[in-house]
């Protein structure tokens, strides 16, 4: 899956498309059949490729509450001690540096890379998902978006191995094994066809070939997460923020703060890729030794920054992990100091985890990130908190990636009918966060 982005090195067109034409848009009947033919792949790998992705989250979910939860109470703690907050991180280091060293692959590709990448050949798929679980079960701050996208890929390959499909449509089916696996994690096929079309705006009328097959197997992968029928189906692991009060009656005050919310999320999120940047240069070099050096160092420092905030008046919860379930005790929060603490441990534990070495998506943690800033516009003038979901997840995920509909379209499922009418001021936040983030790329170069 490949995705638009405001880092040039991110952005490429679907692979096996070419440049725009009107022809894409009125198919011979040769070219439907073609199409038709991939579609029906695409809705029959949907099933596959979803329940991968279920298998996984189900995975990394059952092991993090056994080392975080179980592990905790066992030792006689009601919470993880100074000793596994510092000891576990480290832990997950050892397996990621297993999966990246002794299995083809390199653990998939660096969350400094984007949520997108070329297809990921199904025999890379062992070393993806140990490391994915290396990262995510042991509390590094990544999130599954990225390992889901390979894993849904690898299906995709195999799908292209088995049907010998010939070389433009490898692409197309690599993408719609990533978005039907992905489909969940971003509230259904909507955020993923959106997801899907925003990465080949390039490609213009020539992408539609290419986006029906990844939107049909969004759509039946999401099928298979929310039931059909009687049946209750696997269950969403999305991220979501329960019983949101309705916003209504959008205030001046509220659309200036989305605009201040966007540029810092845009400035904060440039200092992290600045810092992630500088860690991967370290880290990325033939030298093995100071490659996984540079894990470890960063296992320890995400462990320690962890501990600071937390004597500082943070929970582990709140710096550790990809930050999903995070959000409503971030909401909660009435202290601003403690909102500055943590953007400041959340985005040095993220900046450490992108550039040392460890594999998982980048989007939640910018997601929090972004909801954390504007949460501190409740504090300070009074806004409504979802109105801080709206427009926190939109400029987040619009600083981290570069994406605007995407984001703009996750923001408006995770607040659902309650935050419809603070969707201009989400659309504000998402244009002061791009046009930010493009005026820092350009300067930068």
């Amino acid at each position: 899956m490949s995705t638009a982005s405001g880092d040039p090195n991110v952005a490429k067109q679907p692979a096996g498309l070419e440049p725009s034409s009107t022809k894409a848009l009125h198919p011979g009947a040769k070219e439907g059949q073609r199409i038709l033919g991939l579609v029906l792949i695409g809705a029959a790998m949907g099933i596959p490729a979803s329940v991968a992705a279920w298998a996984f989250l189900q995975i990394v979910h059952w092991l993090e509450n056994l080392l975080w939860t179980d592990l905790p109470d066992a030792l006689g703690h009601s919470s993880p001690p100074w000793y596994l907050i510092l000891g576990l991180p480290i832990c997950g280091a050892a397996v990621v540096a297993l999966a990246r060293a002794f299995l083809p692959g390199d653990g998939g590709h660096s969350p400094l890379l984007g949520i997108g990448g070329p297809p990921t050949p199904w025999q890379y798929a062992p070393s993806v998902l140990l490391a994915a679980v290396g990262t995510l079960a042991f509390g590094m701050v990544l999130g599954p978006e990225g390992p889901l996208i390979a894993i849904g890929s690898a299906v995709g390959m195999i799908v292209v191995s088995m049907t010998k499909l010939p070389g433009p449509a490898e692409g197309v089916m690599a993408n719609a094994g990533s978005f039907s696996a992905v489909s969940a994690l971003f509230g259904g096929p909507l955020v993923a066809g959106v997801l899907l079309l925003e990465s080949g705006l390039a490609a213009g009328a020539a992408l539609l070939p290419a986006l029906l097959p990844g939107l049909t197997a969004a759509a039946v992968g999401y099928v298979i997460f929310i039931g059909l029928g009687n049946w209750s189906g696997l269950g969403s692991a999305g991220l979501s923020v329960p019983e949101l009060p309705h916003y209504e009656h959008t205030r001046i005050l509220d659309l200036v703060l989305a605009i201040v919310v966007g540029i810092v999320a845009a400035i904060v999120m440039r200092v992290i890729k600045s810092i992630a940047n500088r860690i991967d240069d370290k880290a990325e070099t033939p030298n093995s030794k100071q490659k996984y050096g540079v894990l470890f160092l960063g296992a320890i420092a995400v462990g320690v920054i962890t501990l600071i905030a937390q004597a500082l008046g943070a929970t582990h919860d709140e710096i550790l992990f990809s930050g999903q379930s995070a959000v409503p005790d971030v909401l909660a929060e009435t202290s601003i100091g403690i909102l500055l603490l943590i953007i400041v441990a959340k985005g040095l534990a993220y900046a450490i985890c992108m550039g040392a070495g460890f594999r998982g998506g980048p989007v939640f943690p910018a997601i929090l990130i972004g909801v954390t800033l504007a949460t501190i516009g409740c504090v300070m003038f009074g806004s409504s908190i979802t109105w801080a979901v709206a427009v926190g997840a939109a400029a987040g995920m619009t600083a981290g990636t570069g994406l605007v509909f995407s984001s703009l379209t996750l923001a408006l499922l995770l607040t659902g009918s309650p935050g419809i009418d603070a969707l201009p001021a989400a659309v504000l936040a998402v244009v002061a966060a791009w046009l930010t983030k493009a005026i820092l790329s350009e300067r930068q170069n």
